[in-house]
Order: C-alpha cells, then sequence, then structure tokens
C-alpha cells in the first residue's frame, strides 16, 4: 500500500467507528423507531451507509465479491432508482429483522472485505472517486443520525439523556453588530482542488448590492421576544404557505420546546429535558419560523450568496467552531461576538435550492446523489453542532424544505444598506 492508500484506509475506518460511536448510546429499542418520515431508524442508517459501499464498491470493483445478504439492497436502498426497487421511506420502521446484532454483523463483513479491498492498492481514479463520496456521505448520515435520534429520545415521555457534558453558558449577550459588505461582483461556488459535491460545482460570479450582516445568531432570549409579541399569532409576519402551516400544525414554538409550569425548556440530547439557555442561539426552527422573525425585526435572511462572500471575508475558520467532536450535541452561547458563522446551527438562508451555472449531474446511479432534489427546498448554510468538522466548508449547500425543523437549523439576520 502506498501512502495515500493508507491515509484513505484510515480516513474509512475513522469514520465508520464514528458512526458506530453515535449508535452505542442507544438501546436495542431505540434502533428500531419511526415516529414521522422524516426520520429514519438508527439501525436503516447502519445499514443503508453499509449498503452504499458494497453496492457501488465492493460489487463492481472487488473479483469474487458475495452479497451479505441479497435482501439488503432492497432494505437499505434509500433513493438510488438506477440501483432497484426498495422499501419505501415510510415503512423502514417496520423492519424489525434484521435484527440490530444482524446489521452490526453485515457492516463487520462489508469493513473486512473494503480493508482487504485496500490492501490490494486502489489507483483507479473513478474508485477513488467513490470511496471519497461513501465516506462523506457516511459523515452526512451521522449527522442525520442525531437528528434522528434527537427526534426519537425527544418524543419519549421519559426525555431521555443521550449524553450529559457540561456546556459553555455565558450570563450575559452584546447586542448584535451588522458588519456591512459593499456592493460589487464577487466569485461564488467550490474553487479548490479537493473533494466537493456536486451541487457546489460550477464557480460563477454573482453581483451583490451593499448589505449588512448580523456578526452572531439569532438567541434563544431573543426568539422569545418573538414569540411572547404574538409572533405565531399575527399573519403579517408569515408568508402564506408558513401561515397555513402555522395554523394546521398549531406550531407555537421551536421544535422541541416544551412549556412546563409556566416556563420554557427545551429537549436537548446533551442533559435532556433543561430550561431554555437564553443566551443560546436558537434552533430547531423552520424556514417560514426564520422568514417570520426576520420580517418581525424588519430585516431579512441573507442570500446564500451573501452569506458566502460574508463568510469568506468576516470568518471562514474553524476556530472556536462547535462541531460534533465537540459533543455538545446543542449550539452553545458565546460572549460577545466571534463572528463565527461555522458549526452550532445550520443557518437558513433566502435561497432556493438550484443549480449553479453549468451544472451537470454526474453519470450513474451517483447522478441521483443532488440534482433530483433541485426544487421546492431552501438552502442553509455553515453546518452545525452535528457536523462533523473536516466534513464542512464554506462552499457547502444543505438543503431542506421550508417546513422540516428536526434538523440543527436557526437564523442569522441581514439587511439592505
Amino acid at each position: 500500500m502506498v501512502l495515500e492508500d493508507i491515509e484513505l484506509k484510515e480516513r474509512f475506518f475513522s469514520v465508520r467507528q464514528t458512526t458506530g460511536k453515535i449508535c452505542s448510546r442507544l438501546s436495542p429499542e431505540d434502533h428500531v423507531v419511526q415516529p414521522v418520515v422524516d426520520v429514519s431508524p438508527p439501525k436503516w442508517h447502519l445499514g443503508h451507509t453499509t449498503w452504499f459501499f458494497e453496492t457501488f464498491i465492493l460489487q463492481p470493483y472487488k473479483k469474487g465479491y458475495s452479497l451479505f445478504n441479497d435482501k439488503y439492497g432492497y432494505l437499505f436502498n434509500s433513493y438510488y432508482e438506477s440501483v432497484g426497487e426498495r422499501v419505501i421511506r415510510t415503512n423502514r420502521g417496520n423492519l424489525t429483522r434484521p435484527t440490530v446484532q444482524e446489521v452490526l454483523e453485515y457492516r463487520g463483513y462489508v469493513n473486512t472485505h473494503m480493508s482487504e479491498l485496500f490492501d490490494a492498492g486502489i489507483s483507479d481514479k473513478e474508485l477513488l472517486g467513490l470511496l471519497e463520496l461513501g465516506i462523506q456521505h457516511e459523515q452526512q448520515h451521522q449527522e442525520l443520525l442525531l437528528y434522528d435520534i434527537k427526534y426519537i429520545l425527544g418524543n419519549n415521555p421519559l426525555f431521555p439523556i443521550y449524553i450529559n457534558k457540561p456546556g459553555q453558558h455565558s450570563e450575559s449577550m452584546k447586542s448584535p453588530d451588522f458588519l456591512p459588505v459593499e456592493s460589487g461582483i464577487y466569485e461564488v461556488g467550490y474553487q479548490a482542488s479537493g473533494f466537493c459535491f456536486d451541487n457546489e460545482l460550477g464557480a460563477h460570479k454573482v453581483f451583490l448590492h451593499d448589505y449588512a450582516i448580523s456578526d452572531r445568531l439569532v438567541t434563544n432570549g431573543e426568539y422569545l421576544e418573538f414569540i411572547n409579541a404574538g409572533g405565531y399569532s399575527d399573519f403579517r409576519h408569515w408568508l402564506s404557505e408558513g401561515w397555513e402551516w402555522v395554523k394546521a400544525e398549531e406550531v407555537i414554538a421551536p421544535y422541541h420546546w416544551h412549556l412546563v409550569d409556566g416556563r420554557w425548556h427545551q429537549y436537548s440530547l446533551n442533559g435532556g429535558l433543561k430550561e431554555v439557555d437564553i443566551y443560546a442561539p436558537v434552533t430547531h426552527v423552520s424556514y417560514f419560523e426564520a422568514d417570520a422573525y426576520a420580517k418581525w425585526k424588519g430585516l431579512r435572511l441573507p442570500t446564500e450568496f451573501e452569506w458566502e462572500i460574508a463568510c469568506k471575508r468576516h470568518s471562514g475558520s474553524h476556530s472556536d467552531a462547535n462541531f460534533m467532536e465537540s459533543e455538545h450535541f446543542e449550539p452553545v452561547a458565546r460572549k460577545g461576538s466571534s463572528f463565527q458563522m461555522l458549526g452550532d446551527v445550520w443557518e437558513w438562508t433566502g435561497s432556493a435550492y438550484m443549480p449553479y451555472p453549468y451544472y451537470q449531474a454526474p453519470e450513474g446511479a451517483v447522478g441521483e446523489y443532488n440534482g433530483k432534489f433541485m426544487v421546492n427546498q431552501m438552502v442553509l448554510r455553515g453546518g452545525s453542532c452535528a457536523t462533523p468538522s473536516d466534513h464542512i466548508r464554506v462552499s457547502y449547500r444543505n438543503f431542506f424544505h421550508p417546513h422540516l425543523r428536526w434538523m440543527f437549523s436557526g437564523i442569522r439576520l441581514a439587511k439592505h444598506i
């Protein structure tokens, strides 16, 4: 094996071990639950990330490879139409079989064959690209796992504690400053030589008018002011579709918030149910809520291009960032302003998820990875407390439907100047 193969093998197994560590705090029963369609059971994530390496790497590239179980492709395919039929998403919670132990044996079987593939040496450029995509894909599922675990445990009447680690709390919070960016033509999109997802490609120039962006995220305390001012009962702040969503779902606060004896509490993976920290960034808000709050403040959300240019100019580093490795698993309060735009919460932007100029989906099944989802979704930027630190980039484009909020999503404000 050459040095590059050794490094790639080490990264592969490090990522695989991290996925196992995330699930190690769960009971077997926790692995099977699917409360809503957006949540996948942790056992399914373990199987799906393993199926990805088996299907796209071992089957085509390892001579003589035999499937662990020829039914697992049907169970653990997510949305790849070109690969074959699959269990529909709403039925993933019905998979009481295979057992958790059998899925872990599946992971071990695939890991063994992947190790043999690495040891034989890898020179094929297409295979190297697929290996990197598979590693990045599993890191995406690590974040999704944490969203789903929080939803599962947060809807358990006992509000179980996933981890209990001291957080970082501030006793005060400065008023936000707005940092100006002058109008001009800027280049956006991925421009380096390493890995990126296809939706980041097509670096191109955009014109931005003068604008200013907040030097910090909106806090729980500031969002409470919106709640107490009747923000959820005043249609004037809401998009029409958002207002219908508020009424239909009877939304009165961010997700995972609970009113207990007249005081707001929130469920956290770190420590369970506890009183809302008014200085920590608000999280688990939908695009509809983020947009309504911004309008209530007489401001707006930044576009994804405004966010990217501001991040390159004022932040862009991982210093003092709160990522998955910190194991806080919640956004943390920061005294003062570090203008940290990476970590803590994904930040809603005012941009629809659309392809960049010259976008072309890759050939084959991996071409289904991003392109076919470029409709009816909004872009989020910056990563969160559940994002692996080596997985995020300034150009990274996350995307969700505007009503969703089980992920770690928050708010940074902007304005015209």
